[in-house]
Protein backbone atom coordinates (compact mmCIF):
# COMPACT_ATOMS: atom_id res chain seq x y z
CA UNK A 1 0.00 0.00 0.00
CA UNK A 2 3.13 2.20 0.73
CA UNK A 3 4.11 1.80 -2.98
CA UNK A 4 1.29 2.37 -4.07
CA UNK A 5 1.00 5.77 -2.66
CA UNK A 6 4.17 6.60 -3.78
CA UNK A 7 3.21 6.25 -7.53
CA UNK A 8 2.85 9.58 -9.57
CA UNK A 9 -0.91 10.16 -10.31
CA UNK A 10 0.24 9.26 -13.98
CA UNK A 11 1.21 6.03 -13.03
CA UNK A 12 -1.70 5.15 -11.06
CA UNK A 13 -4.07 5.92 -13.87
CA UNK A 14 -2.14 3.71 -16.26
CA UNK A 15 -1.94 0.85 -14.19
CA UNK A 16 -5.96 1.38 -13.29
CA UNK A 17 -6.41 1.25 -17.37
CA UNK A 18 -4.39 -1.87 -17.94
CA UNK A 19 -6.17 -3.43 -15.37
CA UNK A 20 -9.58 -2.53 -16.19
CA UNK A 21 -8.58 -3.25 -19.66
CA UNK A 22 -7.62 -6.87 -18.75
CA UNK A 23 -10.07 -7.87 -16.61
CA UNK A 24 -13.22 -6.44 -19.07
CA UNK A 25 -11.52 -8.79 -22.01
CA UNK A 26 -10.81 -12.08 -19.16
CA UNK A 27 -14.46 -11.51 -17.79
CA UNK A 28 -15.24 -11.54 -22.13
CA UNK A 29 -13.77 -14.55 -22.94
CA UNK A 30 -13.15 -16.54 -19.50
CA UNK A 31 -16.87 -16.15 -18.04
CA UNK A 32 -19.20 -15.36 -21.83
CA UNK A 33 -23.03 -15.24 -20.73
CA UNK A 34 -21.92 -15.25 -16.96
CA UNK A 35 -25.16 -13.99 -15.35
CA UNK A 36 -23.07 -13.59 -12.24
CA UNK A 37 -20.34 -11.68 -13.77
CA UNK A 38 -22.72 -9.33 -15.74
CA UNK A 39 -25.35 -8.77 -12.77
CA UNK A 40 -23.04 -8.23 -10.13
CA UNK A 41 -19.26 -7.07 -11.75
CA UNK A 42 -20.00 -5.74 -15.28
CA UNK A 43 -23.32 -4.09 -14.46
CA UNK A 44 -22.89 -3.63 -11.06
CA UNK A 45 -20.00 -2.66 -9.08
CA UNK A 46 -17.80 -1.27 -12.28
CA UNK A 47 -20.94 0.60 -14.10
CA UNK A 48 -21.68 2.16 -10.83
CA UNK A 49 -17.81 3.25 -10.33
CA UNK A 50 -17.47 4.50 -13.32
CA UNK A 51 -20.54 5.94 -13.95
CA UNK A 52 -20.05 7.78 -10.53
CA UNK A 53 -16.64 9.04 -11.34
CA UNK A 54 -17.60 10.46 -14.97
CA UNK A 55 -20.81 12.44 -12.87
CA UNK A 56 -17.85 14.06 -10.73
CA UNK A 57 -16.09 15.00 -13.72
CA UNK A 58 -19.20 16.57 -15.40
CA UNK A 59 -20.41 17.87 -12.10
CA UNK A 60 -16.94 20.25 -11.73
CA UNK A 61 -17.11 21.33 -15.57
CA UNK A 62 -19.76 24.41 -14.88
CA UNK A 63 -18.46 25.91 -12.10
CA UNK A 64 -14.85 25.35 -12.83
CA UNK A 65 -15.33 26.89 -16.31
CA UNK A 66 -17.65 29.36 -15.25
CA UNK A 67 -15.32 30.89 -12.02
CA UNK A 68 -11.93 30.72 -14.04
CA UNK A 69 -13.50 32.80 -16.88
CA UNK A 70 -14.60 35.30 -14.74
CA UNK A 71 -11.90 35.63 -12.72
CA UNK A 72 -9.99 36.24 -16.18
CA UNK A 73 -12.32 38.66 -17.98
CA UNK A 74 -12.15 40.22 -14.55
CA UNK A 75 -8.47 40.55 -14.53
CA UNK A 76 -8.50 42.19 -18.07
CA UNK A 77 -7.14 45.57 -17.58
CA UNK A 78 -7.98 46.35 -21.28
CA UNK A 79 -11.18 44.76 -22.84
CA UNK A 80 -9.83 44.93 -26.13
CA UNK A 81 -7.55 42.56 -25.26
CA UNK A 82 -10.42 39.81 -25.46
CA UNK A 83 -10.70 40.74 -28.85
CA UNK A 84 -7.37 40.02 -30.02
CA UNK A 85 -7.47 36.45 -27.65
CA UNK A 86 -10.42 35.01 -29.57
CA UNK A 87 -8.87 35.88 -32.87
CA UNK A 88 -5.80 34.21 -32.13
CA UNK A 89 -7.60 31.11 -31.08
CA UNK A 90 -10.26 30.78 -33.37
CA UNK A 91 -7.90 31.35 -36.02
CA UNK A 92 -5.15 28.66 -34.42
CA UNK A 93 -8.46 26.05 -34.07
CA UNK A 94 -9.21 26.30 -37.57
CA UNK A 95 -6.16 26.49 -38.88
CA UNK A 96 -5.12 23.27 -36.64
CA UNK A 97 -8.60 22.10 -38.37
CA UNK A 98 -7.77 22.50 -41.75
CA UNK A 99 -4.45 20.26 -41.37
CA UNK A 100 -6.11 17.60 -39.96
CA UNK A 101 -8.48 16.76 -42.36
CA UNK A 102 -6.02 17.92 -45.18
CA UNK A 103 -3.65 15.35 -43.77
CA UNK A 104 -6.65 12.94 -43.60
CA UNK A 105 -7.47 12.50 -46.92
CA UNK A 106 -4.20 12.74 -47.83
CA UNK A 107 -3.01 9.48 -46.08
CA UNK A 108 -6.67 7.54 -47.17
CA UNK A 109 -5.94 8.10 -50.85
CA UNK A 110 -2.67 6.89 -50.61
CA UNK A 111 -3.21 3.95 -48.29
CA UNK A 112 -6.83 3.45 -50.27
CA UNK A 113 -8.66 1.49 -46.94
CA UNK A 114 -11.65 1.21 -49.18
CA UNK A 115 -10.55 -0.06 -52.27
CA UNK A 116 -12.31 -3.13 -53.21
CA UNK A 117 -14.30 -3.96 -50.49
CA UNK A 118 -17.54 -3.54 -52.44
CA UNK A 119 -19.14 -3.07 -49.28
CA UNK A 120 -23.14 -2.87 -48.72
CA UNK A 121 -25.26 -1.83 -45.87
CA UNK A 122 -29.26 -2.02 -45.39
CA UNK A 123 -28.67 -0.12 -41.87
CA UNK A 124 -29.95 3.47 -42.55
CA UNK A 125 -28.56 6.54 -40.55
CA UNK A 126 -30.84 9.10 -39.85
CA UNK A 127 -29.19 12.24 -39.79
CA UNK A 128 -30.09 14.89 -37.59
CA UNK A 129 -30.35 18.64 -39.10
CA UNK A 130 -27.14 20.55 -38.34
CA UNK A 131 -28.01 24.40 -37.33
CA UNK A 132 -26.85 26.94 -39.62
CA UNK A 133 -23.80 29.04 -38.55
CA UNK A 134 -26.39 32.09 -37.61
CA UNK A 135 -28.36 29.98 -35.25
CA UNK A 136 -24.68 29.26 -33.44
CA UNK A 137 -23.82 32.97 -33.50
CA UNK A 138 -27.84 33.47 -32.15
CA UNK A 139 -27.75 30.09 -29.30
CA UNK A 140 -23.87 31.59 -27.95
CA UNK A 141 -25.98 34.39 -26.11
CA UNK A 142 -28.64 32.59 -23.05
CA UNK A 143 -31.92 34.02 -22.74
CA UNK A 144 -31.92 32.66 -19.29
CA UNK A 145 -27.76 31.98 -18.18
CA UNK A 146 -28.85 29.54 -15.05
CA UNK A 147 -30.97 27.41 -17.84
CA UNK A 148 -27.47 27.12 -19.59
CA UNK A 149 -25.98 26.17 -16.31
CA UNK A 150 -28.02 23.67 -16.05
CA UNK A 151 -28.10 22.12 -19.47
CA UNK A 152 -24.37 22.29 -19.24
CA UNK A 153 -24.26 24.52 -22.92
CA UNK A 154 -20.27 25.36 -22.90
CA UNK A 155 -20.53 28.73 -25.40
CA UNK A 156 -23.67 30.11 -23.72
CA UNK A 157 -21.84 29.71 -20.46
CA UNK A 158 -18.41 31.50 -21.80
CA UNK A 159 -20.33 34.34 -23.19
CA UNK A 160 -22.51 35.00 -19.84
CA UNK A 161 -19.32 34.52 -17.94
CA UNK A 162 -17.06 36.93 -19.90
CA UNK A 163 -20.27 39.34 -19.96
CA UNK A 164 -20.11 39.29 -15.79
CA UNK A 165 -16.48 39.21 -15.44
CA UNK A 166 -16.28 42.50 -17.83
CA UNK A 167 -19.58 44.05 -15.63
CA UNK A 168 -17.33 43.20 -12.48
CA UNK A 169 -13.91 45.11 -13.69
CA UNK A 170 -15.64 47.65 -15.12
CA UNK A 171 -17.95 48.53 -11.74
CA UNK A 172 -14.21 48.74 -9.84
CA UNK A 173 -13.62 49.06 -5.90
CA UNK A 174 -17.35 48.66 -5.05
CA UNK A 175 -17.05 45.19 -6.56
CA UNK A 176 -13.33 44.37 -5.05
CA UNK A 177 -14.97 41.81 -2.82
CA UNK A 178 -16.78 39.99 -5.67
CA UNK A 179 -13.40 39.64 -7.16
CA UNK A 180 -11.85 38.07 -4.25
CA UNK A 181 -15.00 35.70 -3.68
CA UNK A 182 -14.82 34.60 -7.48
CA UNK A 183 -10.98 34.08 -6.86
CA UNK A 184 -11.10 32.19 -3.63
CA UNK A 185 -13.64 29.91 -5.49
CA UNK A 186 -11.72 29.48 -8.32
CA UNK A 187 -8.89 27.84 -6.07
CA UNK A 188 -11.91 25.40 -4.37
CA UNK A 189 -12.77 24.28 -7.68
CA UNK A 190 -9.08 23.83 -8.29
CA UNK A 191 -8.55 21.59 -5.56
CA UNK A 192 -11.57 19.78 -6.16
CA UNK A 193 -10.42 18.82 -9.55
CA UNK A 194 -7.31 17.35 -7.51
CA UNK A 195 -9.65 15.57 -4.68
CA UNK A 196 -11.54 13.83 -7.68
CA UNK A 197 -8.44 13.50 -9.86
CA UNK A 198 -6.93 11.03 -6.74
CA UNK A 199 -9.78 8.99 -7.14
CA UNK A 200 -9.36 8.69 -11.05
CA UNK A 201 -7.24 5.33 -10.98
CA UNK A 202 -10.53 3.62 -9.82
CA UNK A 203 -12.57 5.42 -12.22
CA UNK A 204 -10.74 4.65 -15.20
CA UNK A 205 -10.25 0.62 -13.82
CA UNK A 206 -14.03 0.50 -14.35
CA UNK A 207 -14.81 2.52 -16.98
CA UNK A 208 -12.06 0.20 -19.30
CA UNK A 209 -13.04 -2.82 -17.57
CA UNK A 210 -17.07 -2.16 -18.79
CA UNK A 211 -16.04 -1.29 -22.22
CA UNK A 212 -14.10 -3.88 -23.26
CA UNK A 213 -16.46 -6.17 -21.81
CA UNK A 214 -19.20 -4.88 -23.50
CA UNK A 215 -17.56 -3.91 -26.94
CA UNK A 216 -17.61 -6.02 -30.12
CA UNK A 217 -14.41 -6.70 -30.87
CA UNK A 218 -15.14 -8.65 -34.31
CA UNK A 219 -15.90 -5.69 -35.41
CA UNK A 220 -12.48 -3.75 -35.69
CA UNK A 221 -11.22 -6.89 -37.38
CA UNK A 222 -13.65 -6.33 -40.29
CA UNK A 223 -12.60 -2.61 -40.33
CA UNK A 224 -9.06 -3.08 -39.75
CA UNK A 225 -7.45 -1.45 -42.36
CA UNK A 226 -9.68 1.79 -41.56
CA UNK A 227 -9.22 1.73 -38.40
CA UNK A 228 -5.37 1.79 -38.56
CA UNK A 229 -5.76 4.64 -40.97
CA UNK A 230 -7.66 6.81 -38.84
CA UNK A 231 -5.18 6.03 -35.74
CA UNK A 232 -1.93 6.63 -37.67
CA UNK A 233 -3.17 9.88 -38.92
CA UNK A 234 -4.54 11.05 -35.14
CA UNK A 235 -0.81 10.15 -33.86
CA UNK A 236 0.83 12.23 -37.21
CA UNK A 237 -1.61 14.96 -35.93
CA UNK A 238 -0.06 15.20 -32.44
CA UNK A 239 3.44 14.57 -33.60
CA UNK A 240 3.76 16.31 -36.74
CA UNK A 241 1.17 18.83 -36.18
CA UNK A 242 1.30 19.87 -33.45
CA UNK A 243 4.73 19.30 -31.84
CA UNK A 244 6.10 21.52 -34.94
CA UNK A 245 3.34 24.06 -34.52
CA UNK A 246 4.70 24.32 -30.69
CA UNK A 247 8.36 24.52 -31.66
CA UNK A 248 7.65 26.86 -34.48
CA UNK A 249 5.93 29.76 -32.77
CA UNK A 250 7.10 29.17 -29.01
CA UNK A 251 9.96 27.63 -29.09
CA UNK A 252 9.01 25.40 -26.26
CA UNK A 253 9.77 21.58 -25.86
CA UNK A 254 7.21 19.30 -27.67
CA UNK A 255 8.73 16.69 -25.41
CA UNK A 256 8.18 18.29 -22.17
CA UNK A 257 4.20 19.62 -23.30
CA UNK A 258 3.78 15.94 -23.68
CA UNK A 259 5.24 14.79 -20.50
CA UNK A 260 3.13 17.29 -18.98
CA UNK A 261 -0.25 16.69 -20.51
CA UNK A 262 -0.59 12.44 -19.80
CA UNK A 263 -3.07 12.95 -16.94
CA UNK A 264 -5.17 14.65 -19.29
CA UNK A 265 -4.82 12.27 -22.43
CA UNK A 266 -5.72 9.29 -20.39
CA UNK A 267 -8.62 11.10 -19.10
CA UNK A 268 -9.46 11.85 -22.42
CA UNK A 269 -9.09 8.44 -23.71
CA UNK A 270 -11.27 6.94 -20.62
CA UNK A 271 -14.31 9.25 -20.81
CA UNK A 272 -14.03 10.06 -24.47
CA UNK A 273 -15.29 13.45 -23.85
CA UNK A 274 -13.48 16.62 -24.16
CA UNK A 275 -15.97 18.50 -21.87
CA UNK A 276 -15.74 16.10 -19.25
CA UNK A 277 -12.13 16.44 -19.28
CA UNK A 278 -11.86 20.06 -19.27
CA UNK A 279 -11.05 19.86 -15.33
CA UNK A 280 -8.13 18.00 -15.92
CA UNK A 281 -6.85 19.76 -19.00
CA UNK A 282 -6.87 22.99 -17.21
CA UNK A 283 -5.15 21.50 -14.54
CA UNK A 284 -2.35 20.59 -17.05
CA UNK A 285 -1.75 23.88 -18.73
CA UNK A 286 -2.40 26.47 -15.86
CA UNK A 287 -0.54 24.32 -12.49
CA UNK A 288 1.87 21.92 -15.23
CA UNK A 289 2.86 24.42 -17.63
CA UNK A 290 2.33 27.56 -16.05
CA UNK A 291 -0.17 28.92 -18.58
CA UNK A 292 -2.35 31.59 -16.82
CA UNK A 293 -5.85 31.32 -15.70
CA UNK A 294 -7.07 34.40 -17.80
CA UNK A 295 -6.05 32.74 -20.68
CA UNK A 296 -6.82 28.85 -20.12
CA UNK A 297 -10.16 29.95 -18.70
CA UNK A 298 -11.18 31.42 -22.33
CA UNK A 299 -8.82 29.03 -24.65
CA UNK A 300 -9.83 25.40 -23.16
CA UNK A 301 -13.58 25.60 -22.39
CA UNK A 302 -13.71 27.16 -26.12
CA UNK A 303 -11.61 24.38 -27.59
CA UNK A 304 -13.69 21.38 -25.85
CA UNK A 305 -16.51 23.08 -27.93
CA UNK A 306 -15.41 24.21 -31.64
CA UNK A 307 -11.95 22.38 -31.64
CA UNK A 308 -12.52 19.38 -33.58
CA UNK A 309 -9.18 17.89 -35.27
CA UNK A 310 -9.82 14.38 -34.29
CA UNK A 311 -13.29 14.30 -35.39
CA UNK A 312 -12.06 16.16 -38.74
CA UNK A 313 -9.85 13.57 -39.64
CA UNK A 314 -12.26 10.81 -38.81
CA UNK A 315 -14.64 12.72 -41.21
CA UNK A 316 -11.52 12.94 -44.11
CA UNK A 317 -11.13 9.11 -43.72
CA UNK A 318 -14.41 8.48 -43.64
CA UNK A 319 -15.45 10.04 -47.03
CA UNK A 320 -12.66 8.38 -48.44
CA UNK A 321 -13.31 5.18 -47.22
CA UNK A 322 -17.06 5.15 -47.85
CA UNK A 323 -16.01 6.74 -51.40
CA UNK A 324 -13.83 3.98 -52.15
CA UNK A 325 -16.13 1.05 -50.63
CA UNK A 326 -19.28 2.14 -52.49
CA UNK A 327 -17.06 2.60 -55.70
CA UNK A 328 -18.13 6.52 -56.07
CA UNK A 329 -15.28 8.50 -57.74
CA UNK A 330 -14.73 11.93 -56.08
CA UNK A 331 -13.40 14.74 -58.64
CA UNK A 332 -10.61 17.22 -57.05
CA UNK A 333 -13.38 19.42 -56.08
CA UNK A 334 -15.55 17.33 -54.16
CA UNK A 335 -12.58 17.25 -52.01
CA UNK A 336 -12.03 20.44 -51.42
CA UNK A 337 -15.33 20.56 -50.45
CA UNK A 338 -15.00 18.17 -47.92
CA UNK A 339 -12.25 20.40 -46.65
CA UNK A 340 -14.09 23.18 -46.23
CA UNK A 341 -17.07 21.98 -45.29
CA UNK A 342 -15.87 20.47 -42.56
CA UNK A 343 -13.51 23.30 -41.72
CA UNK A 344 -16.02 25.54 -40.92
CA UNK A 345 -18.98 23.06 -39.35
CA UNK A 346 -16.21 22.31 -36.57
CA UNK A 347 -17.39 25.60 -35.33
CA UNK A 348 -21.00 25.52 -37.29
CA UNK A 349 -22.27 22.24 -35.35
CA UNK A 350 -20.57 23.08 -31.85
CA UNK A 351 -22.64 22.26 -28.74
CA UNK A 352 -24.96 19.96 -30.67
CA UNK A 353 -24.95 16.03 -29.01
CA UNK A 354 -23.48 13.89 -31.09
CA UNK A 355 -21.01 16.19 -33.17
CA UNK A 356 -19.05 13.61 -34.93
CA UNK A 357 -21.94 11.76 -36.53
CA UNK A 358 -23.95 14.86 -37.64
CA UNK A 359 -20.76 16.89 -39.21
CA UNK A 360 -19.93 13.67 -41.26
CA UNK A 361 -23.48 13.44 -42.41
CA UNK A 362 -23.19 17.02 -43.46
CA UNK A 363 -20.04 15.91 -45.37
CA UNK A 364 -21.08 12.93 -47.09
CA UNK A 365 -24.32 15.03 -48.21
CA UNK A 366 -22.16 18.15 -49.62
CA UNK A 367 -20.23 15.51 -51.77
CA UNK A 368 -23.43 13.08 -52.69
CA UNK A 369 -21.87 10.03 -50.78
CA UNK A 370 -24.75 7.78 -49.19
CA UNK A 371 -25.67 8.34 -45.80
CA UNK A 372 -25.91 4.74 -45.28
CA UNK A 373 -22.11 4.86 -45.24
CA UNK A 374 -22.00 5.72 -42.13
CA UNK A 375 -23.01 2.23 -41.12
CA UNK A 376 -20.02 0.87 -42.09
CA UNK A 377 -17.67 2.64 -39.69
CA UNK A 378 -20.41 2.78 -36.77
CA UNK A 379 -18.75 -0.69 -35.62
CA UNK A 380 -15.24 0.75 -34.62
CA UNK A 381 -15.77 4.41 -33.78
CA UNK A 382 -16.69 4.23 -30.10
CA UNK A 383 -12.77 3.49 -29.72
CA UNK A 384 -11.43 5.60 -32.61
CA UNK A 385 -13.36 8.19 -30.75
CA UNK A 386 -12.25 8.07 -27.53
CA UNK A 387 -8.68 8.12 -29.26
CA UNK A 388 -9.56 11.85 -30.89
CA UNK A 389 -10.56 13.35 -27.71
CA UNK A 390 -7.23 12.62 -26.65
CA UNK A 391 -6.00 14.35 -29.75
CA UNK A 392 -8.49 16.92 -29.61
CA UNK A 393 -7.72 18.00 -25.72
CA UNK A 394 -3.94 17.71 -26.60
CA UNK A 395 -4.87 20.44 -29.56
CA UNK A 396 -6.57 22.91 -27.04
CA UNK A 397 -3.37 22.67 -24.63
CA UNK A 398 -1.17 23.22 -28.29
CA UNK A 399 -2.78 26.45 -28.95
CA UNK A 400 -3.35 27.56 -25.74
CA UNK A 401 0.28 27.47 -25.02
CA UNK A 402 0.96 29.13 -28.28
CA UNK A 403 -1.77 31.85 -27.24
CA UNK A 404 -0.47 32.48 -23.72
CA UNK A 405 3.14 32.51 -24.89
CA UNK A 406 2.18 35.28 -27.68
CA UNK A 407 0.74 37.56 -24.65
CA UNK A 408 3.67 36.53 -22.30
CA UNK A 409 1.02 34.69 -19.99
CA UNK A 410 2.79 31.37 -19.61
CA UNK A 411 5.89 31.15 -16.48
CA UNK A 412 8.66 29.36 -18.89
CA UNK A 413 9.96 28.64 -15.62
CA UNK A 414 7.01 26.09 -14.44
CA UNK A 415 6.69 24.92 -18.16
CA UNK A 416 10.29 23.76 -17.97
CA UNK A 417 10.13 22.55 -14.54
CA UNK A 418 9.33 18.69 -14.95
CA UNK A 419 8.17 18.30 -11.53
CA UNK A 420 6.10 21.37 -11.41
CA UNK A 421 2.48 20.82 -10.81
CA UNK A 422 3.39 17.11 -9.27
CA UNK A 423 2.79 18.81 -4.82
CA UNK A 424 -0.72 19.11 -6.01
CA UNK A 425 -1.69 16.36 -7.59
CA UNK A 426 -2.21 14.62 -4.41
CA UNK A 427 -3.78 14.70 -1.27
CA UNK A 428 -3.18 13.06 2.02
CA UNK A 429 -6.76 11.64 2.75
CA UNK A 430 -5.50 11.19 6.47
CA UNK A 431 -4.73 15.02 6.81
CA UNK A 432 -6.43 17.26 4.02
CA UNK A 433 -5.65 20.76 5.83
CA UNK A 434 -2.50 21.76 6.98
CA UNK A 435 -2.23 23.66 9.82
CA UNK A 436 -1.23 27.19 7.80
CA UNK A 437 -4.27 26.81 5.62
CA UNK A 438 -6.96 26.36 8.32
CA UNK A 439 -9.92 28.00 7.43
CA UNK A 440 -11.70 29.87 9.96
CA UNK A 441 -15.23 31.11 10.11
Amino acid sequence: MQQWSQLSLTAKVLIGMVIGLSLGLVMRYATPGNTLVELYLVNGIFHVVGQIFLSALKMIVVPLVFTSIVCGACSLKDISTLGRLGGKTIALYLFTTFIAISMAMGVALLVAPGAGANLESATQFAARTAPSISEVIIGMFPSNPFEAMASGNTLQIIVFALLFGIAIAAAGKPARPVVEMFQALNEVMMKLVTLIMNLAPYGVLSLMATLFYTMDLAAIGNLIQYFLVVAGVLVLQVLVTYCSLLKMTTGLSPKIFLTKMQDAIMFAFSTASSNATIPVTMEAVTRRMGVKNEIASFTIPLGSTINMDGTAIMQGVATVFIAQAFGVDLAINDYLMVIVTATLASIGTAGVPGVGLIMLAMVLQQVGLPLEGIALIMGVDRLLDMIRTAVNITGDSVVTCIVAKSENNIDLDVFNDIHAGDTEENIDFHHIVKEDQTVSA
